[in-house]
């Protein structure tokens, strides 16, 4: 059964509403906003069992089930009813719910955003058929309870109030606020996304907020470093083929968070095409670890970065995350120094020197005025921490592997280039996290445009250089892990890490991504991996009404 063609200028000039955002609007604006304004859907098992309750439904055994899909310009509204059946000689939608029915005084009703949507396939179906439609019926399969809503003149004026109301929340570029009832977010499957209970917790520091940010990534990160190597698809899973008729490898695509290609590998149309489909990011780097390009889904981003262009143009702004920044970074610095120095009074002593820069910059970056005056003390704050870093490194650490001055582009050491391939594995994953957070990375605020890296990028890595890299190095060189000849190739003017030296860096780094700490003022423990993507939705919040969250995550 289908409605006659309609007149496609009507939706194009106001692209039409989907039942199902009123829904998503009768249950909580601001999930309205993120899902249909931003585009942000999320879905998680209650979803994917909502799914599954209607393609079970597909058939019903009195024959009359029929799916219809509808369209109605005037009211600006688009829709697929669950069901519809006859009833003396007049249609009755029927919606399907896998859920339990409201109780009020143990009387089953509909739930508000139910009750709205089973109004909205009514009056689609009278302008549809020209018949009234008097009554629609929601099924509650939890409690095999069937719940009768009238199509009177309130149930046609709430949907009229609705449509205003979504209609003019889309004119916006303001998300709205986090609703007050704390019970509508345990359930939501956006919660990762909204950080309701987050928001509260600034509010109210005193609050125990509930967890609800995933603790851990969803699935792992695919590196592919062999030179002539191909990535291409079967069905649902990445096949990694490589050359000269070596192995193939099949990794099912649900269980990839991130395809990464090092060097010349090749990449399939096809297999592209899936990950865009199945939103996991392609990211390019170099065989030195330097990000070149990502590959993202990028629907829905608009509002986010008009918000972010329009907080980022103001320099109160821009100094008061700088500021905020580089106290996270420095303090961090000076903890990782001083916890590596307790070992005994005189390595204490010796580190001493080299913390002075760092507590000198800390009780100046609160009085600087701008931007460049923060960077100069955080640069200040770097030459005291590298050279306290290198005493961090044990005795029994070849000289090859030890550090003497930083450089970069090329480095001429080993330290220096493995400290340069690590910082590239952070970066991207940073990228990967700013990204799906629907950032844009070539817009920071502390680091500013000089080249092709993104500033944004550089801006958050800031927070995770210590624990994410240098704690990882250190700790490495220190445990006798690296082979100075092995994995690493030297020439007079650059050093690099061999194909087993970039094996073993990826394999260091990624363990680190799945370690869980406790965040210090969130409270709750998550996955490194996790820690970066809430950083960067956290990053967001400061220009979307919810500042004071960003950058308070230090090194315990």
């Amino acid at each position: 059964m289908s409605t006659s063609p309609l007149p496609d200028d009507r939706f194009a000039i106001d692209p039409p509403l989907r039942v199902m955002s009123l829904h998503a609007l009768a249950y909580c604006p601001r999930l309205f906003y993120l899902e249909e304004v931003e585009e942000i859907r999320v879905a998680d098992e209650r979803v994917y069992a909502g799914r599954e309750l209607h393609a079970s439904l597909e058939a019903d055994e009195d024959g009359e089930r029929t799916q219809w899909e509808l369209a109605d310009p005037a009211l600006g509204l688009v829709g697929k009813v669950d069901a519809l059946k006859r009833r003396d000689g007049s249609y009755l939608p029927y919606e399907h719910k896998r859920g339990r029915a409201r109780r009020d005084d143990k009387k089953a009703d509909a739930w508000p955003s139910d009750r709205l949507q089973v109004i909205a396939y009514a009056v689609l179906i009278e302008s549809a058929t020209g018949q009234g439609i008097n009554e629609g019926r929601i099924r509650y399969h939890a409690d095999h309870v069937t719940v009768r809503v009238p199509i009177d003149a309130q149930a046609r004026t709430d949907l009229d109030e609705a449509i205003t109301l979504a209609r003019r929340l889309r004119q916006t570029t303001e998300r709205p606020p986090v609703t007050e009832n704390e019970r509508l977010c345990v359930r939501c499957s956006l919660a990762p996304v909204c950080l309701p209970e987050e928001v509260r917790q600034a509010e109210n520091p005193e609050r125990e907020p509930v967890r609800l940010f995933p603790p851990d990534r969803d699935g792992s990160s695919l590196h592919v470093i062999t030179p002539g190597a191909s990535i291409g698809r079967s069905g649902e899973t990445l096949v990694v083929k490589m050359p000269d008729n070596g192995p193939t490898s099949k990794h099912p695509v649900r269980e990839v968070d991130a395809l990464l290609v090092h060097g010349y590998a090749q990449v399939t149309t096809q297999a592209l095409n899936l990950c865009v489909e199945r939103e996991v990011p392609v990211h390019w780097l170099t065989t030195t670890g330097r990000h070149t390009a990502s590959l993202t889904a990028t629907a829905g981003q608009v509002q986010r970065r008009v918000r972010q262009y329009r907080a980022l143009a103001d320099d109160a702004t821009c100094l008061r995350l700088t500021k905020a920044l580089a106290r996270a970074k420095v303090e961090s610095q000076h903890r990782y120094l001083l916890r590596g120095s307790r070992g005994d009074e005189a390595s204490r002593n010796d580190m001493l020197p080299d913390l002075v820069p760092l507590r000198a910059a800390l009780s100046a970056i609160e009085g600087a005025a701008d931007r460049d005056a923060v960077r100069g003390h955080e640069g200040a704050a770097a030459v005291g921490y590298f050279r306290g870093l290198a005493k961090l490194l044990a005795p029994s650490v070849p000289e090859p592997l030890r550090y003497a001055t930083r450089t970069r582009r090329p480095p001429l050491d080993r330290f220096n280039a493995l400290l340069g391939f690590g910082y590239g594995l952070l970066h991207t994953s940073v990228m990967r996290a700013i990204l799906a957070a629907g950032l844009e990375p070539a817009l920071g605020f502390f680091h500013t445009p000089r080249s092709a890296a993104y500033p944004l990028v550089l801006d958050l890595m800031e927070l995770f250089r210590v624990p994410l890299w240098d704690m990882v190095q250190v700790g490495s060189l220190n445990r006798g892990q690296w082979d100075a000849d092995a994995d690493f190739v030297a020439t007079k003017g650059k050093v690099w890490l061999s194909d087993a030296g970039r094996r073993k860096a990826i394999g260091l780094f990624e363990a680190r991504l799945d370690e869980t700490w406790k965040h210090p003022v969130i409270g709750y423990s998550l996955s490194y991996a996790r820690t970066l993507e809430l950083e960067a939705r956290l990053l967001e919040k400061e220009w979307s009404g919810e500042p004071g969250l960003f950058a308070r995550m230090r090194l315990r």
